[in-house]
């Protein structure tokens, strides 16, 4: 349909409701963005707490209003920085926290009760809340006055972004008791951050992402309900988040509608406070919609994904650096995201209407289509037993999947254009400085500090909290409680993480391969068709062993390219996540590899790739050749290439030619290295 008109509104329940008034499709707030802007939060954490720190300060006095930190996947899996399994995490991908020492230092100088903190954690929430409680303790400020907003969302974990650590019942459990504690002790921080954007990333429909977000969200609150916990004591400091992509008016639609659909689903538990009723949301442009060629049009993607956040009514933003499709972001990539919302909010008069799309027959009857679709789905977990139990049997996981590989292949195909991509390509791209962070020096020092940590506490004292911490979790005590008495103690955020390991045990997810859905999208596309001819002509289909090492759960592309190899006709097997690279080569020895494929999301590869190849060598199958795909950048092809990778795929990669390659590869066409 192209053609709105004033019959598609009609008799739509939302509509005469007002902005500040239930079910709150106009915005939470009366005056929205009149009186003050949405929160400027920029998501940040740079390999150690002293550069962090630092940018932390120069970006409260550029104008940000907010602080969210971004931390690297040592700490996310619960690991100390001296752990071997994290040899090429720590320090990428964000800022290494092994302890209060490092949180002091990430904080130093900056008032903790005046300054707003967002810490995207889950893994090992315990531990890092902890350490940010005693870190603002020790500046002299009380619980009361800690404001700020923790993730705290397992249950998306599971589904798409993998930082886990205990199985889905335990983690439940640690969901209701942080929740519990920042309700009694805590009034002004928010106890969960309800993550929608991860899936999207993952490649959900807007549908899906609405949908299971708010299932989750509706999962927690009766978890927290089950504690023994009023609704109107937790419900009114419950947060979301979501994810905003190129879709301009669907996405404001979908942030509309989720306020529509939790004002319903709170109604559910009887709340006597109006504001139990209200979602109030933080969002973050798409990482997924950056693009390595031609990166500085990302740029105006994120300017565009922006404004539809802020016509769909969001209390905070994120807008993402033009250069995240290609290597962590720098100083000036990440002033320029910035000041992409400070024009927004200063210079385009946005904030000077409240819900400006109101009315409209298009968005209004989006709203309504998305929140009836999204229900639909709510209602078919509510069937299998609520989130958990859909998570336990895999269910919205693999709707994701299909929803993914059915997106890449249209882009591969051509019907979803993607400028610079897939039309309207260029020869050249632009040079982009990027950052590298030097992983060995970062981890060495925080070795040291672990030592000097370790030596100078009291080891009596840490084991007595450590051994509350359990006694805790072995029984009905706060789980937060006695890891904030272990942080004091000067216990690591790895030692808190084992000791609850010891009793909850660890979480093994068990992926499986979607297969058929690229093929089937594709149909008969003449590379495709070619591609699957070639290899239908091989008398060994050959193996691809798809490889996650480290600790990125960051699944989507190598799942992805799983799927789409298979429906080309390869056999592929995938690992287990959070591989070490000797772990890979064992395994993919064993399963008769002919290719490893490795994806890398968070800038380990410089480390991690080098010591995969060597492990194969080391097994006397130096033979065997090894691809990798994902965001590395062009200035690191070089040195992987002499490490012996055989090809990179960076993103953007149409699968189709990489499926093509590989067998290039195979029959000798291209060099094994």
């Amino acid at each position: 349909m192209t053609l709105y008109t004033a019959d598609d509104i009609q008799g739509l329940p939302h509509l005469g409701s007002q902005p500040g008034e239930a079910p709150f499709v106009r915005g939470p707030y009366a005056t929205m963005y009149t009186q003050r802007p949405w929160t400027i939060r920029q998501y940040a954490g740079f390999s150690t707490a002293e550069k962090s720190n630092a940018f932390y300060k120069q970006a409260l006095k550029g104008g940000q209003k907010g602080l969210s930190v971004a931390f690297d996947l040592a700490t996310h899996r619960g690991y100390d920085s001296d752990h071997p399994r994290v040899e090429g995490d720590v320090g990428k991908a964000g800022v290494a926290i092994d302890s209060v020492e490092d949180m002091k230092r990430l904080f130093d100088g900056i008032a903790l009760k005046d300054v707003s903190v967002s810490m995207t954690m889950n893994g090992a929430v315990l531990p890092i809340l902890a350490s940010y409680i005693v870190t603002g303790l020790e500046q002299g400020a009380t619980l009361e006055q800690l404001s700020g907003t923790i993730q705290n969302d397992i249950l998306k974990e599971f589904m798409v972004r993998n930082t886990y650590i205990y199985p889905p019942e335990p983690s439940m459990r640690v969901v209701s008791d942080i929740i519990g504690y920042t309700a009694d002790n805590m009034p002004k921080f928010n106890s969960i951050s309800i993550s929608g954007y991860h899936m999207q990333e993952a490649g959900a429909t807007l549908e899906q992402e609405l949908a299971f977000t708010l299932a989750d969200g509706r999962e927690y609150v009766r978890a927290a309900i089950a504690r023994g916990l009023d609704v109107d004591k937790f419900a009114p400091r419950l947060s979301f988040f979501f994810c905003i992509g190129m879709n301009f008016f669907a996405e404001a639609a979908k942030l509309r509608a989720a306020r529509l659909l939790w004002s319903r689903i709170m109604a559910e538990f009887e709340p006597k406070n109006p504001k139990s009723l209200m979602l109030r949301t933080h969002c973050q442009t798409s990482g997924v919609s950056l693009q390595e060629q031609d990166p500085y049009n990302n740029i105006v993607r994120t300017a565009f994904e922006a404004m539809s956040a802020v016509l769909g009514g969001t209390q905070s933003l994120h807008t993402n650096s033009f250069d995240e499709a290609i290597a962590l972001p720098t100083e000036f990539s990440s002033r320029i995201a910035r000041n992409t919302q400070l024009i927004l909010a200063h210079e385009t008069q946005v904030t000077d209407v409240v819900d400006p799309l109101a009315g409209s027959y298009y968005v209004e009857r989006m709203t309504h289509d998305m929140a009836e679709a999204a229900w639909k789905l709510m209602e078919e977990v509510e069937a299998m037993g609520g989130m958990t139990k859909a998570n336990e049997a895999g269910w919205p996981k693999s709707q994701i999947e299909r929803a993914a590989i059915t997106r890449q292949a249209k882009i591969d195909s051509g019907e979803t254009v993607i400028v610079g991509v897939n039309r309207y390509e260029r020869d050249e791209s632009d040079p982009v400085e990027v950052l590298d962070i030097d992983n060995r020096a970062v981890r060495q020092a925080q070795v040291e500090r672990l030592q000097a940590l370790r030596a100078s506490r009291k080891q009596a004292d840490v084991d007595a909290a450590l051994a509350r911490l359990q006694e805790a979790a072995r029984g009905d005590g706060n789980l937060l409680a006695a890891s904030v008495e272990a942080m004091q103690a000067r216990a690591s955020v790895g030692e808190v993480s084992d000791a609850l390991r010891e009793v909850f045990d660890e979480h093994q997810g068990s992926p499986a391969i979607v297969r058929g859905v690229y093929g089937e999208a594709l149909g008969d596309e003449p590379r495709f068709t070619n591609l699957t001819e070639r290899l239908a002509k091989t008398a060994k289909k050959p193996l691809v062993y798809m490889a996650k090492l480290g600790q990125d759960g960051h699944d989507r592309g190598a799942r992805v390219v799983a799927s789409a190899f298979l429906d080309f006709g390869y056999e592929v097997e995938t690992s287990e996540l959070f591989q070490t690279p000797r772990e890979a080569a064992e395994q993919a020895v064993a399963a008769g590899a002919d290719v490893v494929g490795v994806s890398s999301l968070a800038a380990g590869h410089k480390t991690l790739l080098p010591e995969l190849i060597a492990a194969l060598n080391d097994l006397g199958k130096g033979d065997i050749p090894v691809i990798c795909g994902g965001v590395i950048p062009e200035q690191d092809y070089a040195f992987l290439r002499e490490a012996g990778v055989a090809a990179i795929f960076g993103p953007g990669t149409n699968l189709m030619d990489a499926g093509a390659k590989v067998m290039d590869i195979l029959e000798g066409r291209l060099p094994n290295r």
